[in-house]
Order: C-alpha cells, then sequence, then structure tokens
C-alpha cells in the first residue's frame, strides 16, 4: 500500500467526521428548541362567570319516564358487566363485595340479610323506605354524592342512556317488575 491510497482513507474518515459534524450543526441551525421562561403548561380552570355564561347553552335534561320508555333491557344486560364484579343480579345470587341486586326496584336500602353495608348506607335506608326509579338514576349517576360516605367505589354511570337502561334492566329482574311510569 503506498502513502497515496493511505491518504484517501484519511480523506475519506476526515470527510466523514466533517459531514458528521456539519449535519448536527445544521440539524441545530433547523431545530432550535424554544426553552419556555416559565416550565410546566397552564391549566385554564373555568370560573363561576363561565359557567353561568354556558349554562344557557346546556340543554335540558330529559325527564326519567321518557328516558326509562325509551331504554331496552338488552342495553342495561350490558351497562351490568360494569357492575358485575361487585354485584349479582339473579335470583338468590350470592353477595360479593356488594350485595346481590335481585328485586333492587322497590326493595328498602340496605335490606339484604348477609350483607354488611357501610354506616352511610344504613343511614340512607333510614330515611328511604325503599328504592325509587329516581332514586336509583340519582345513585346511579354519582353513587357517593347521592349517599355520602358509601363504600361503594363505583364512580357512576354518567351518560343517561346507559342509565335509563341499566335501571330497566334491573327492574326487569325480579319476580314482580315495577311500571315503569
Amino acid at each position: 500500500m503506498d502513502a497515496f491510497e493511505l491518504n484517501k482513507i484519511a480523506g475519506a474518515v476526515l470527510m466523514v467526521l466533517l459531514l458528521t459534524m456539519g449535519v448536527g450543526i445544521v440539524s441545530d441551525v433547523i431545530f432550535t428548541p424554544t426553552i419556555p421562561s416559565k416550565p410546566g403548561y397552564e391549566i385554564v380552570v373555568a370560573s363561576a362567570e363561565d359557567a353561568t355564561a354556558e349554562g344557557e347553552a346546556v340543554a335540558e335534561e330529559i325527564p326519567l319516564a321518557e328516558r326509562l320508555a325509551a331504554a331496552s333491557v338488552e342495553g342495561g344486560e350490558r351497562a351490568a358487566r360494569k357492575c358485575a364484579a361487585c354485584h349479582t343480579f339473579e335470583q338468590g345470587g350470592a353477595n360479593k363485595v356488594g350485595p346481590n341486586l335481585w328485586a333492587v326496584v322497590g326493595r328498602k336500602p340496605a335490606s339484604v340479610s348477609g350483607f354488611s353495608y357501610s354506616a352511610a348506607m344504613n343511614a340512607f335506608a333510614e330515611t328511604h323506605d325503599a328504592w325509587t326509579l329516581e332514586q336509583l338514576d340519582a345513585f346511579l349517576t354519582n353513587p357517593r354524592a347521592h349517599v355520602p360516605g358509601t363504600s361503594m367505589g363505583f364512580a357512576g354511570l354518567r351518560r343517561t342512556d346507559e342509565r335509563s337502561d341499566m335501571i330497566v334492566y334491573m327492574n326487569a329482574q325480579s319476580d314482580n317488575p315495577a311500571p315503569l311510569e
């Protein structure tokens, strides 16, 4: 190997190093990072004034009787899958983390024998004679808001159609379903 070939190899290595540095410098120029003066993201919280302005645009909720008339047992059965980890729905079903929900519509709250209810649910049962359709709708919307202190860890069903389907399904799980009026 003569000196000319060694010079070509050394030149090629130097050229690769220069090109690598050049690409790095050019990419720094093209993709210059902008460092914010204040790190993080600003979270905008809606004020009371914003809520009143938007309150007019919010549609009125459909009455429960109309929602129940349009509800389906099949849709409620699908919604009940969210509850199946903690509750059973069949007649004579076992209590799990939550009580069996057979014939819950019209039944006195905290009345399933053999189940240990929270103090909040027992207090709720003292002031309410039965689970009405309206009570179930409110409870399924947000259990902790409807019965403060309940040990039920479920966040609730936010969609009105899903709640209506669930109520119709729970009503159907009974020997004497209540009228949906």
